[in-house]
């Protein structure tokens, strides 16, 4: 069901001492009788910790990334069962630096949903144009392949556990934002679509997140939005008063 959503993606930031410095921070000042779903993505290394460290709150934890495949010589990653196995039960895919430095593709990434759907995991899918395709007038086409390719191949029960997040990729980490209006262009036309391929009830009930350099002055103005249900938030949410200023905006 469509509902708002404040996602912190925390990158390769914060050390064990760190990581738990920042959740008792955020303990402590995030809202617990909003309605508004509060998510935490700490690096691999620290979710077992996190999961455990936030079991009585309403704080949730995902995963940054995941492997496709179940098991395997694959050096280095990690599968959905592993997750699954310490509490894990969020996954943010597609993010444009595992597009970008990773070399990440629609059709993996679309291998990458099924693999976690299949483990019961819900999907942070991420997607979004770069500077030149807007600048090309591109955007919307960039974007619509995007879904397209990576999840328009599941059947509409799927969507129950999917979570779109559109970033911008010329506003992650630069400074720039897209306008509230920019962002309400864009989430409006994912929106239809999504409803184009799978019908109104599907397209009204996904939740759709914007990501590109919220901030606690610019995010009221961002989600009051009609078709933008929240964010995915990245340097922000490395500071604990900044992300419970964001969630408080929704």
């Amino acid at each position: 069901m469509r509902h708002s959503i404040v996602a912190g993606n925390w990158k390769m930031h914060k050390n064990a001492h760190e990581t738990e410095d920042l959740l008792n921070d955020l303990i402590e000042k995030l809202p617990s009788d909003k309605e508004v779903e509060i998510i935490v993505a700490p690096t691999f290394v620290n979710l077992s910790s996190a999961v455990q460290h936030l079991e009585f709150t309403n704080i949730g934890v995902a995963a940054q990334n995941m492997h496709q495949a179940e098991s395997g010589a694959f050096t280095g990653e990690i599968s959905a069962d592993m997750l699954k196995n310490i509490g894990v039960d969020i996954v943010i895919l597609g993010h444009s630096e595992r597009r970008s430095y990773f070399h990440e593709t629609d059709a993996l990434l679309a291998n990458k949903v099924d693999t976690a759907l299949k483990h019961e995991l819900r999907v942070i899918f991420c997607f979004g144009e770069e500077l030149k395709d807007r600048q090309n007038q591109q955007h919307f086409n960039i974007v619509e392949n995007q879904l397209k390719d990576g999840l328009f191949h599941l059947d509409a029960k799927a969507w129950e556990n999917i979570v779109l997040a559109y970033e911008p990729v010329w506003a992650i980490g630069t400074g720039e934002t897209a306008t509230p209006d920019q962002a309400q262009e864009m989430h409006q036309f994912i929106r239809q679509t999504v409803e184009d391929k799978y019908g109104r009830e599907v397209a009204e009930n996904v939740s759709i997140l914007y990501g590109g350099s919220v901030k606690p002055d610019n995010a009221k103005e961002i989600f009051s939005k009609p078709d933008v249900d929240g964010g995915l938030i990245g340097g922000a949410a490395l500071k604990a008063d900044d992300f419970a200023a964001i969630v408080n905006a929704v």
